[in-house]
């Protein structure tokens, strides 16, 4: 809800910052959306990878164990060397995060992530919130 929000803000604002009122197109407000989920995407992603390298812990780390879990009970049959192959993977994040505070694996996966889903969310915000701002500048002008 955060992103879909700072779009919507970052729309009124480019709008008071121009005083330049008119309607908002579509792709004005995709542009505007995607610049803020990218601005959201690169601040969350150094700000979850710096509390990670200070702390050394985070949710995988918390979670190790039930995520082991999970897999070993998973009720898809998957063969013994996948569940193998996916806990050492996990095992080597844990690993280096609880050992240095940083992993390579898990810096690209937080970053790739965050980068997917908050473009997504800004464009929709970007979208939804010209449709708020054109619908209330429009009564305002009636």
């Amino acid at each position: 809800l955060i992103i879909p929000a700072a779009a919507f803000l970052a729309l009124v604002l480019e709008q008071k910052s121009t005083n330049n009122y008119d309607r908002i197109m579509p792709g004005k407000a995709i542009i505007v959306g995607l610049a803020t989920g990218l601005y959201a995407a690169v601040f969350g992603s150094f700000f979850d990878l710096l509390i990670t390298f200070i702390t050394k812990n985070n949710d995988i780390v918390a979670t190790f164990p039930e995520f082991q879990k999970m897999i070993t009970d998973f009720p898809i049959a998957l063969s013994q060397e996948m569940v193998d192959d996916i806990l050492n993977l996990m095992r080597t994040i844990r690993d280096e995060i609880v050992d240095s505070g940083f992993s390579f694996l898990y810096a690209i996966s937080v970053f790739f992530s965050n980068l997917f889903i908050d473009t997504i969310f800004g464009m929709i915000g970007g979208l939804v919130g010209a449709q708020i701002i054109n619908n209330r500048n429009q009564k305002l002008i009636k």
